[in-house]
């Protein structure tokens, strides 16, 4: 028999979701901005929103660990603890920093690796999706279910690019094609946890993107389980947070899904 999900966890991630929502509201027109990389951008409300839901889980939750973007430590993500809460405070930042409103903050608590609650909140269209293992998932109250299409050719597709997207253009442009011939279209929003909560709410039908941080995807892929989708890692094996790439669908096209990366690998 699984052990009980205690009602705080679900209501904590969604209060840290939604306040982080308003405080990236707040502090969208006044944004001091840094480079982490080449092209990888950070903010101050990215760490103020960090340092905000580090101290509510160390003040109501002081055994569980946190894995977090802006102050990860190194040893973070090996961390044993039986709970680890997985938290991204500005998911999106370059579209935030751009004043893009494709940006959320998304949050899930890990037993034992496995996502058992999940938020993701959109604050520019109010949009709150959370899920609970073995009880489903929902958009703002209202269960959801991944959609129906059975082939490529009848679906919307979604990816990502990562940081690294300057020196592996060649490859991902190449699969990005591969895709636009096989699918009725392939969008790009900029933040990998809306991606994975609009696969898990019908709007896309399927996700892929490698070389992502757990904290891009471990909400997401809880909202999909949930609401009836199929997650693995780009060769199609099993599904790991840690491991850094997902394709994630309805599904039913899935395994389309997985043979064009792999046959995009085996030509390169």
């Amino acid at each position: 028999m699984a052990e009980a999900i205690s009602p705080l966890y679900l209501a904590t991630a969604v209060q840290a979701v939604i306040k982080a929502g308003a405080m990236q509201l707040a502090g969208i027109d006044k944004l001091d901005i840094e480079k982490k990389g080449t092209i990888d951008l950070v903010t101050q409300v990215d760490k103020d929103v960090e340092r905000m839901f580090r101290a509510l889980i160390g003040e109501r939750f002081p055994a569980h660990a946190v894995l977090a973007e802006e102050f990860e430590l190194t040893g973070d993500r090996q961390n044993e603890a039986e709970y680890c809460w997985v938290f991204d405070p500005v998911d999106g930042t370059t579209n935030y920093a751009h004043g893009l409103p494709i940006f959320c903050c998304a949050c899930s608590l890990e037993r034992n690796r496995q996502p058992i609650v999940a938020a993701i909140y959109d604050p520019s269209r109010r949009e709150l999706f959370t899920a609970e293992r073995g009880a489903g998932a929902w958009l703002n109250g209202a269960p959801m279910r991944v959609s129906s299409a059975g082939t490529l050719i009848d679906s919307l597709l979604c990816t990502g690019f990562p940081y690294t997207v300057q020196t592996d253009g060649d490859y991902l442009l190449g699969l990005f094609a591969d895709f636009l011939k096989r699918a009725r279209a392939v969008r790009r929003l900029g933040s990998a946890a809306i991606d994975l909560a609009y696969v898990a709410a019908g709007r896309f039908d399927g996700f892929w993107e490698g070389k992502l941080n757990p904290w891009d995807v471990s909400a997401g892929a809880l909202l999909i389980e949930e609401a009836g989708g199929q997650l693995s890692d780009l060769a199609g094996g099993p599904f790991d947070s840690r491991f850094g790439e997902v394709v994630a669908s309805n599904g039913r096209i899935h395994a389309e899904m997985v043979e064009t990366i792999r046959a995009r690998k085996r030509t390169d």
